[in-house]
This record gives structure tokens, sequence and C-alpha cells, in this order.
């Protein structure tokens, strides 16, 4: 009975030894996000009334452009129409998604203390998210053999890119497409949209972030490759299944219309494409990594005959 207590006694010592080895790094991650979010409490009026709002107004990057798309298709098909004779039209106010008919309210007596604290921790977290992972990935470091390193070395910096890349993505392309479906959506002409700000800042924030996740895509291809879970012939066969899948992401995180879809599963599924070729490249290295290891054995016992 002696060798359990033992052995349990040693894996407690193991665990709290390792604790203590993580708890720096943890401060440190928790240092970094307080830190940030503090600066971020002080650029109140950018957070708020740049970035939080952006979306909906008309001097937004994205409401932008879909504006002068339209504009542009409306003059081609005027064009077209004065070489064919045809009748083609577009109306541009289509594609305007900054014409917003509500109004953000606060229901709450402190709802906008609680909002802008909510956003500043929010911005804290996104923000110190790469040295979070760097933290991480020195506390396990050391438990790393020299090939494990080799391969993890630009851990951070690829989920961190892929990461801030979905974030952008969905914060340019989902949340005003998300926003102007949902507020232009009619169910009856007696309902005026007086939307809560809480429920509109859980829009933007969820939309983005979910966007971000889906964008590491390619890196947990890339780690179930190595650990021979996944191949570039699974992945291949499969695709067919794949796009329904990245279909039924893309109607979650989107609003319910086509175009939106559309401009929502292009990157996906490139993403799966690029997934694939990661994988084969991946294949490939391993491949001529054991082919210089068994010449290397071949080698070493035919010297020794």
């Amino acid at each position: 009975m002696s060798k359990p207590n033992a052995g349990n006694e040693s894996a407690e010592m193991d665990f709290w030894s390792h604790f203590a080895a993580l708890r720096p790094h943890l401060v440190r991650g928790a240092a970094a996000v307080v830190v940030i979010a503090v600066a971020a409490f002080f650029a109140r009026h950018f957070l708020i009334d740049v970035v939080l709002f952006g979306p909906k107004s008309a001097g937004f990057p994205t409401n932008r452009l879909l504006l002068e798309t339209g504009h542009g298709l409306a003059a081609l098909c005027g064009w077209i129409n004065g070489l064919t004779g045809l009748s083609l039209s577009v109306n541009p106010e289509a594609f305007d998604v900054s014409n917003l008919d509500f109004r953000v309210i606060n229901t709450a007596m402190a709802g906008q203390f609680n909002l802008h604290m909510k956003i500043s921790f929010v911005t804290g977290l996104v923000l110190a998210m790469p040295y979070v992972l760097w933290e991480f990935w020195r506390f396990v470091r050391p438990a790393l053999t020299q090939r494990e390193i080799a391969a993890t070395h630009r851990f951070v910096f690829w989920v961190s890119a892929c990461f801030f890349t979905g974030l952008l993505f969905g914060y340019f392309v989902i949340v005003p497409l998300s926003v102007s479906f949902f507020i232009n959506y009619e169910a009856s002409a007696s309902i005026v949209n007086m939307i809560d700000v809480n429920q509109y800042l859980s829009t933007v924030i969820v939309a983005s972030l979910a966007s971000a996740l889906v964008f590491q895509l390619p890196l947990l291809v890339y780690f179930l490759t190595r650990m021979g879970l996944v191949s570039s012939s699974f992945l291949k066969r499969y695709r067919r299944h794949a796009f329904v899948g990245l279909l039924v992401i893309a109607a979650i995180i989107t609003p319910p219309d086509i175009f939106s879809l559309i401009l929502v599963i292009i990157p996906l599924y490139w993403l799966y494409e690029l997934s694939i070729r990661l994988s084969s490249r991946i294949e490939r290295r391993d491949a001529a990594d054991g082919g210089a290891v068994a010449a290397a054995v071949i080698s070493a016992t035919s010297d020794e005959n």
C-alpha cells in the first residue's frame, strides 16, 4: 500500500512543481492583458465611436467599397445597354449596407460603464494574445525535443497571423453584412428597431472572434498532420464533405442571404485547399527526412560490415 501512496505523492509534487513553473508565465500574461486593457480604457472614443460603431456608418471602408461597386456595376450595365440595346439595370443603393434605420440604446443604469469595461477587457485579451502565446511556448519549450522546437519555433507568429487575419475579415466583412441584414429585415412595418447596445456589441465580438477561430484551420491541419492523424489524401477524399461543413459554418456566422454566404465561403474554402497543400508539403518533408535517416542507417551498417 505504501507504493501507491508514494506514487500519488510523487505525482502530486510533480503537478505542483509544474504549476509553480507555469505561474510566472500566467502572471506575466495576465499583466499584459491588464496593461493593454487599462490603456484601452483611456481610448474610449476610438474604441466605441470608431471601432464598435464603425460598421454601421457610411464612411466604413467595406460600406464605401460595396456602394462604389454598386455604382460601378450600374455604369457597366449602362455601357452594355448602349452597345447591345439591352435593358440591364442595377440599383446601386442595394449595395449600400450603411443605409440603416435603428438606434442603439442602453437599458441599464450602469450599462454604459459596463460596456466601456467590457470593450477594454476584450481589447486587452485580443491584443495581448501573441504575448500570452509566447509565454505559453516558453513554458512548454523545455519539454520539447530539438526536432519539435524546430517545428514549432514559429508557432506564435503563425497562430497570431491567422488569428488577426480572421479577426479583420470578420470585422470588415461579416460584421457590416450581418448588421445590415438583421437591421433591414422587416417582419412588420409596425416594429421600430431600437437595439440594445450589449446585443450590438455581442454581434461584433462573436462574428469577429468566430472568423478568427475559423482561420486557424491551416494550423490545425498542420499539427494533425505532424501527429499522423490527418493526411493530404484524407483531406482530398473528403473534400466535398468538407465543403458542405464549411457551408454550414458560413451559414452560422453570416446572415442568411446568398451574397454574404458566397462572400464568406470563398475564403473558407481557400483555407481548406491551403490546408491540403500544407499537409502534402509536410508529408513530402517527412518522407525526405525518413529517407535520409534510412540512408544513414544503411551506410552505418555497411561500414560496420
